[in-house]
């Protein structure tokens, strides 16, 4: 007896290799503008958060742990429009905006990264005024050079393990549908909304990152603001 039986016909996919920015390619008579805009303030934050770096460096008055803090501000500032802003100048001079797959998620990851340790060195500045104004006469022994040092560690190396695998973790969906990131630069809902799978997990994660980086530094910010 003859088998009637048909397997489903098989669907085609291509694995991206590549995204291409959209950013503000539907403006293209402004895009002169926005490169010397974009330019401009990127040269003002650099200088800006430079000279900070170097008069907290020089100036030994300042060697103490508000200025330490408000240096590695300035440096990571230096560092979070630097995973960006080059790569959106360059997009601006050029006819193709492409960028590979590894590109993408590296710039996502070092993004989260400076994202996370930006908020968690404003909650270690804001502990360290919380001290100085409340222990004014124990302020040199709590916040000592050690216990900086350990802080600015902590908020420089904290995100990125939780980043890393969650990097991973979006970079593992498949990606079999349009290559068009609506966007100047890979943040993570454009790029979610290119995933052929299930993106649940992914959803809810998000949330509890939040709650773990944002949240919790912003409830330690005001309960510390609150009892100055």
């Amino acid at each position: 007896m003859e088998s009637t039986g048909q397997n489903p016909p098989q669907r085609n996919h291509t694995t991206l290799v590549e995204f291409l920015f959209l950013g503000f390619s539907d403006i293209p008579n402004i895009q002169e503008f926005l490169f010397w805009l974009f330019l401009i303030i990127y040269i003002i934050i650099l200088m800006g958060n430079s000279l900070i770096i170097i008069i907290t460096h020089v100036e030994p008055s300042l060697h103490n742990p508000m200025y330490f803090f408000l240096g590695n501000f300035s440096f990571l500032e230096i560092c979070y429009v630097s995973v960006t802003v080059p790569r959106l100048l360059t997009d601006l001079c050029r006819q193709t905006r492409n960028i590979s797959f590894v590109a993408c998620a590296t710039q996502m990851y070092f993004f989260l990264v400076f994202g996370a340790t930006e908020c968690f060195i404003l909650t270690a500045m804001a502990y360290d005024r919380y001290v100085a104004i409340c222990s004014p006469l124990l302020y040199s022994i709590i916040m000592n050079h050690r216990l900086c040092i350990q802080l600015a560690t902590g908020c420089w190396v904290s995100g990125i393990p939780v980043h890393m695998g969650f990097t991973y973790l979006i970079f593992s969906l498949p990606f079999c549908g349009p290559n068009q990131l609506n966007h100047f630069f890979c943040d993570i809902p454009p790029v979610l909304t290119l995933a052929c799978g299930d993106t649940l997990v992914i959803e809810m994660l998000i949330y509890v990152i939040a709650l773990l980086v944002v949240t919790i530094p912003f409830i330690l910010i005001l309960q510390w603001t609150y009892n100055i």
